[in-house]
């Protein structure tokens, strides 16, 4: 069923609430079918509890988890309790074989006082939610190697995340999209500051798998001796850019994501490789 365009409107603002906002959103259609699954995990992703870590259990529907095929799709999600509010929208935050080998789909969510997240948020391992359909095609990763659209390989591979738009980016890294491939990866992750930044426990992980990490803190510590500002500025900075060999993936604030792509284009990226998952 189509939505309504009101309930499409209150829909994407959960959606900017919930993960981060897009520049651009098509019109989704929901199936009306719904399924319960057990939170087998959930705690806070940052010191603040501003995000949080939840693991759902799909054992008992086996055939939605493996509808997840690809970093970047989303999953609508509702709390029994809240069903006549609309679902929030949120990036999978674990990668596809996690999905097709625990039955498990792993979230981020931002936790906004007063809405369904935080109800969300307050639950307790053991509790159900429902879950529709997995959504989305996800970060069409294949535009960015040879035999797809823009020719060649590329050898450079920048990642853009901003607050809870780092979900569908962990899924991304930690599917192993550049294994066997030999492109220079990049990731420009930006947060308030220390303690609104999720996954910090993973950076060395990712790391080890070729992935740069450049935490960029709007409001920083004092403390803090790394890249401040926002995202887009540090970016353009340092810009080493190499044209058509260069491919690009982003998730999160509207401004960032219009201002990168903007940068991007000007130094001879192909509009073909950057990547959205929307």
């Amino acid at each position: 069923m189509l939505l309504p365009s009101l309930l499409r409107r209150r829909l994407f603002s959960s959606l900017a609430t919930a993960t981060a906002a897009a520049p651009h959103i098509s019109p989704l259609t929901f199936s009306d079918t719904w399924a319960p699954a057990t939170v087998s995990h959930i705690s806070p992703a940052t010191s603040d509890h501003t995000l949080f870590h939840l693991t759902l259990n799909l054992s008992s529907h086996q055939s939605l988890a493996a509808r997840h095929v690809s970093s970047g799709q989303f999953l609508p999600l509702r709390v029994p309790s809240s069903c006549a509010t609309p679902p929030l929208l949120l990036s999978i935050a674990s990668p596809p074989h996690v999905a097709q080998l625990d039955s498990e789909f792993e979230l981020l969510v931002k936790r906004v006082s007063g809405s369904v997240s935080d109800a969300l948020c307050k639950m307790r391992e053991g509790d159900l939610v429902e879950v529709g359909e997995v959504m989305g095609k996800g970060f069409e990763i294949q535009r960015l190697w040879s035999g797809h659209v823009g020719g060649d390989d590329v050898t450079l591979v920048l990642m853009f995340a901003t607050g809870s738009g780092i979900s569908p980016i962990r899924s991304l890294i930690e599917s192993g999209f550049n294994e066997n491939k030999k492109a220079e990866v990049r990731l420009y992750y930006g947060a308030r500051n220390l303690e609104r930044m999720a996954y910090q426990d993973r950076f060395k992980y990712w790391e080890s798998s070729g992935v740069k990490v450049i935490p960029v803190m709007s409001r920083p510590e004092d403390r803090w001796s790394g890249a401040r500002g926002y995202v887009q500025t540090t970016f353009l900075r340092e810009k080493h850019i190499s044209g058509p060999s260069t491919g690009a993936v982003l998730c999160g604030h509207r401004q960032m994501t219009e201002e990168i792509t903007s940068i991007l284009l000007a130094n001879g990226v192909s509009k073909e490789k950057i990547l959205t998952n929307f």
